[in-house]
């Protein structure tokens, strides 16, 4: 029996990256996954490499429409979710002097906007009958980043949601726990695109021969996520996650 064993989860922004390792590992502990992501055929690929308890929906998470016709098809189709990853989420660079309002409202509407849908959605699927929500933040929603200032109030955001949603549920007592993961740098193609021509063995971290590296594996950051979705978290809510090897004492 896997940890998540016939679970319903979905994984937003599953066809590449976090999303990916999350669906993967999910499917192995047993949980019957939908993979949303806007890019349909990465998805689609995806789903048919995980076998048939994996499908793949086409999903906005930016989109208040998209969310209800997601929620609305996975209840019919294969019934109520009981796990919901938020993962799905942009990188854009930017001071405080250089980034544009474009910029910022692009990044609140996707990282934060789509984590208020997910969070909202989701508690009204799984109230009755109980669930997990994880959020995917990131260290800049608390480690001061200059040159994100945009990506990291979106961040702040995702903990600020997680934490009032999360007292919510317990308030109304419902049996939905929500979580979020504050990873440092995740190995994936956004850190790739972010750092173009650097050798991966410069940005992961390794006791050996890069202790300064930030980076981790997608795989390693999906372990935390299985856990606070599976039952072994069971009383934990509300919190932030931190997976991030210690940054806040590398004096960066």
């Amino acid at each position: 029996m896997g940890r998540l064993q016939d679970k319903i989860a979905i994984v937003t922004g599953a066809a590449s990256g976090l999303g990916r390792a999350v669906a993967t590992r999910f499917i192995a502990e047993g949980a019957r996954v939908v993979v949303g992501d806007i890019n349909e055929q990465a998805g689609q690929a995806l789903a048919d490499a995980l076998g048939e308890h994996a499908t793949y929906h086409h999903h906005d998470v930016a989109s208040e429409a998209s969310w209800s016709a997601l929620m609305a098809a996975v209840t019919s189709q294969v019934g109520p979710p009981q796990v919901l990853v938020n993962n799905a989420g942009i990188l854009l660079p930017g001071t405080v002097e250089d980034a544009t309002l474009d910029q910022w409202q692009r990044l609140m509407q996707i990282n934060a906007a789509s984590c208020f849908l997910g969070c909202k959605f989701g508690v009204a699927a799984m109230k009755a009958q109980g669930g997990a929500i994880v959020n995917i933040a990131s260290i800049s929603s608390w480690l001061p980043i200059d040159g994100y200032v945009a990506y990291s109030a979106s961040k702040a955001a995702v903990g600020a949601v997680t934490r009032s949603a999360a007292l919510h549920c317990r308030k109304q007592g419902y049996p939905v726990r929500i979580n979020s993961v504050h990873p440092d740098g995740v190995y994936t193609p956004m850190m790739e695109a972010s750092a173009p021509g650097v050798d991966a063995k410069y940005l992961l971290f390794d006791r050996v021969t890069n202790r300064r590296g930030r980076a981790c594996l997608p795989e390693q950051v999906a372990s935390v996520v299985l856990f606070l979705a599976s039952e072994d978290a069971s009383y934990v809510s509300g919190t932030e996650m931190r997976v991030d090897n210690a940054i806040q004492g590398m004096g960066l």
